[in-house]
């Protein structure tokens, strides 16, 4: 799971797996699998770095060499 903030302040932790897609405009919102949308206070690439992050410690980046 990766942490990130919505609007509001909350914090939420989401399945990176279930992500979609993300779309910057000018906030990130992340679309997930289910159709939700996520808008969150993090930039993209900090998005994107968070999936590397924890990818990397579950080791998915093995099956993908």
């Amino acid at each position: 799971m990766i942490r990130v903030t919505r609007l509001d302040g909350k914090e939420y932790y989401v399945n990176p797996h279930q992500i979609e897609y993300m779309e910057k405009n000018p906030d990130t919102t992340l679309t997930m699998l289910s159709g939700k949308r996520l808008v969150v206070q993090e930039d993209h690439q900090s998005v994107i770095d968070r999936i590397v992050e924890y990818r990397m410690r579950i080791g998915a980046f093995k099956n993908e060499e």
